[in-house]
């Protein structure tokens, strides 16, 4: 048998503790680390709070500080057409440089939350025109911090905002409109605060891909500028953010103009009815009106109460119109009607009367010659009671026959078929042409994506 290679115990058991004392080794020289970072940290945490005074400014007596700003939008909408507003949710960030927080340590970032920002000086910035805003506090305030090792702050805060938003409905439902965002510092004029934004144009603003919930609108895109206004207590700088949105008319399509123009093509199918359908065509004619005047109120539910007409406004009034002017055709119809039967029915009855006092005296002639007639029994010409009327009812029976073809189809329902139609069609083809080639033109205007 081959010699057998032994490891000892001893050896064995010298060499497990060695690992195990190494091991022991790096953990506590990990943890101790650990504890050395976090005692630097803080310290150096407690170093830039020491004498720091967050009342006073960057750069206070000095130099102008300026605020960068950009805006990452995660929702928008809705917008309420009645109150002229909308909604915006957003990533606001802030960039400013504190030379008082500078500091130098193993790491070249220090990430804090909302608890140190409150301890430090930030913009005052607010929205001009924010009806509503909302910092999110949900589990924790929303908020992030940075300190850069140069003393480049970062900020960031999560938003909800209900700002105004301006509208000219004259083109409604065919309307665009520009909502603008707009901010700035409240309390410090152009001389001591001032803002920028920290990007291009095309990335200030961005607005993520299923970030958009509206549902009559479309977002075409955003612009960004900058401007100085003026007041009594002096001159601020305010940052504007400006998303332009163009309406959906499908709905308006499917919900008003389908059903004013039925109700107009409903109102002249009365032409073609028969004069004397008086009934049939009255509930045209009322039902109609009726209709259209239902729709005009409906139509204006949803939007504010403006002084002006808009472009839906002036469809309706149109078709209101052509609904009123069919009724009227009828009446103008009906009215000559009943003239000519008025007429033709007393001519009627004086032709009776003619014929009436004609058979009297045929009669009277008849008797005389009856009664004095030699008796010799020679048959004597006599006037027969038919022969003497029947030329007269003959007559009179014709024009009653030709007064009765009178009412046929009225020439006015004859223009109207075609007059009625004609206009309409091109009411619709001039309304259309003019409001849907209104496209919006905007200078450097970012699409939405």
């Amino acid at each position: 048998m081959g010699e057998q290679w032994c490891f000892p115990r001893g050896a064995l058991a010298w060499l497990l503790t060695l690992l195990l004392w190494f091991a022991r080794s790096v953990v506590s020289e990990t943890e101790s680390d650990t504890i050395q970072n976090i005692t630097l940290f803080t310290q150096i945490l407690d170093t830039l709070l020491d004498g720091y005074d967050n009342r006073l400014r960057p750069g206070l007596g000095d130099r102008v500080t300026e605020v960068k700003t950009d805006i990452y939008v995660t929702s928008f909408g809705p917008v309420s057409d009645a109150d002229m507003e909308y909604t915006v949710d957003v990533f606001f960030r802030q960039t400013w440089w504190d030379d008082r927080l500078k500091f130098r340590g193993p790491m070249n970032i220090l990430r804090l939350n909302n608890l140190m920002a409150s301890k430090i000086w930030t913009p005052d910035t607010f929205f001009h025109n924010g009806k509503k805003s909302v910092a999110h506090n949900m589990t924790m305030p929303n908020k992030l911090l940075r300190i850069m090792e140069n003393g480049t702050l970062l900020y960031t805060m999560r938003l909800t905002v209900q700002a105004e938003c301006p509208m000219h409905l004259e083109d409604f439902p065919m309307d665009s409109h520009s909502c603008p965002l707009k901010f700035g510092s409240y309390a410090y004029t152009t001389s001591e605060v001032t803002y920028i934004w920290i990007r291009n144009a095309s990335d200030s603003v961005q607005v993520a891909s299923d970030g958009s919930r509206l549902n009559q609108y479309d977002l075409l895109g955003q612009t960004v500028n900058k401007e100085t206004i003026k007041s009594s207590t002096g001159e601020y700088t305010v940052m504007m953010v400006h998303f332009h949105l163009k309406r959906k008319i499908g709905y308006f399509v499917i919900q008003t103009y389908l059903p004013c123009i039925m109700t107009v093509i409903l109102s002249q199918v009365s032409f073609w009815l028969n004069r004397e359908s008086v009934p049939a065509r009255t509930v045209f004619g009322v039902t109609t009106v009726l209709t259209m005047t239902t729709l005009s109120i409906s139509a204006r539910n949803s939007l504010p109460k403006v002084a002006y007409a808009t472009a839906m406004d002036w469809f309706i009034a149109v078709c209101y119109a052509f609904v009123f002017s069919a009724l009227i055709e009828f009446a103008t119809v009906n009215y000559f009607t009943k003239r000519g039967w008025a007429w033709d029915g007393k001519s009627v009855v004086n032709d009776k009367k003619k014929e009436a006092s004609v058979m009297k005296k045929n009669n009277a002639y008849a008797v005389a010659v009856a009664n004095y007639a030699p008796a010799s029994g020679k048959d004597l010409p006599t006037v027969s009671k038919s022969g003497g009327t029947d030329p007269g009812k003959t007559r009179s029976e014709a024009k009653v026959e030709a007064k009765k073809t009178f009412n046929s189809v009225s020439k006015i329902d004859r223009m109207s078929r075609i007059i009625f139609p004609v206009l309409f069609g091109i009411f619709n083809m001039v309304y259309w042409a003019t409001y849907l080639n209104r496209e919006p033109v905007v200078k450097d205007m970012v699409p939405s994506t």
